[in-house]
């Protein structure tokens, strides 16, 4: 709905159903919190990571994210917090935007995945245990792993849609992890795989 638009009108055209107002918020960057909570409550959680969107989908997510180390901490609760307060058991990712105000970072939660999740594919790669490992882990009743990063950076790129056909080179470059999904049709974003590069320099 745009500024100025007749919320009551609005709400009749829908039927009266329940709804969700939602305003727009001047983000300066979208961070994920990729952790698990296993069945005894012990929670470890991933660096906290910086994702990156072309046309509205996920196109590629920096590990550990550009963001103080104070607004990572603060991150991190807020994760723990959620699957605390759930009762929850598993890999969980939390999408969280960064708003600047002034100088400080705040902390706005945009969606919460009760799953393994896209913006965590750079731990097969790039941490000591994956999150698909530590998902195992967690339900199984298992010491959760450790979640170290390997190297100083990880960078996880989606091969969407026609992306997937530069796999003969990506499968040739030193260093890149390549991952194919098997998906027979191509599609126009569609995510067909991701690479993975770890970075120590």
């Amino acid at each position: 709905m745009r500024d100025g638009g007749d919320l009551a009108v609005a709400f009749r055209t829908l039927g009266g159903a329940p709804c969700i107002l939602e305003s727009v918020v001047p983000f300066e960057k979208e961070v994920s919190v990729v952790a698990a909570r296993g069945l005894s409550g012990e929670f470890r959680a991933y660096d906290v990571c910086e994702n990156f969107h072309e046309q509205h989908i996920l196109a590629r997510t920096l590990a550990p994210a550009e963001i103080s180390e104070e607004t990572a901490t603060r991150a991190v609760d807020v994760a723990r917090r959620l699957a605390e307060a759930a009762d929850y058991v598993g890999v969980i990712a939390v999408e969280m935007f960064v708003v600047r105000d002034g100088d400080r970072e705040t902390l706005i939660v945009n969606e919460i995945a009760p799953r393994v999740h896209n913006s965590g594919h750079w731990t097969l790669d790039g941490a000591l245990t994956s999150q698909f490992e530590q998902h195992m882990r967690a339900i199984a009743g298992w010491p959760l792993g450790a979640t170290r990063r390997h190297g100083r950076r990880v960078e996880m790129r989606n091969l969407i849609g026609e992306d997937v056909n530069a796999w003969p080179e990506l499968a040739r470059e030193d260093g890149a992890c390549l991952h194919l999904y098997g998906k027979k049709d191509t599609r126009a974003g569609r995510k067909m795989g991701h690479v993975t590069r770890v970075f120590n320099d």
